[in-house]
């Protein structure tokens, strides 16, 4: 059974394209693209559901249009209007270090900054304006830390550790 844990939210699905099954989608991450993972996932009734890639095809920089296998039609397409769609983070660890992951990959890691020690761990990404923001759970109570990859100084994703030099004043500890 996949989990949310194991998955990165990469975009979502918009509307049916033409008659033939094929469905608009805006990515954040265009991993699907660089990787050979065969399938994309999406949560349908709260159970998060593998789908194969048949195949795709730019749309523009940030748009694709898919053809998944057995969605042959508008009308099985048009069951992934708006849905999330999701990518298995065991896929992209064969990325390498160097690779700046979406930021919901981090949700679990533990945020510890160079001069305050552990924050707490990152509990929500909050991306719904163009300043994307951790939301780390600190003794009940939330820290929002921008998610800027300045403020990263090292990843540990062996243990889920994220070290960060915060600056002065974004913190109120």
């Amino acid at each position: 059974m996949i989990t949310r844990e194991e998955l990165i939210k990469i975009g979502q699905f918009n509307k049916p394209h033409g008659i033939h099954g094929e469905i608009s989608f805006s990515f954040t991450d265009d991993v699907f693209d660089r990787t050979d993972c065969p399938y994309i996932v999406c949560e349908i009734d709260g159970i998060f559901v593998p789908f194969y890639i048949e195949e795709y095809r730019f749309k523009s920089e940030m748009t694709a249009l898919f053809k998944l296998e057995d969605v042959d039609t508008d009308s099985d397409a048009r069951v992934f209007t708006n849905l999330d769609v999701y990518f298995p983070k065991s896929y992209l660890e064969m990325e390498g270090e160097d690779y700046i992951a979406p930021g919901d990959y981090f949700l679990g890691y533990t945020v510890v900054d160079k001069h305050h020690g552990i924050l707490g761990k990152i509990v929500h990404i909050d991306d719904s304006t163009i300043n994307t923001l951790f939301v780390v759970d600190r003794d009940a109570s939330e820290l929002l830390i921008p998610a800027n990859d300045d403020f990263v100084i090292s990843v540990d994703r062996e243990n889920k550790i994220i070290k960060m030099d915060v600056p002065n004043g974004l913190l109120n500890l």
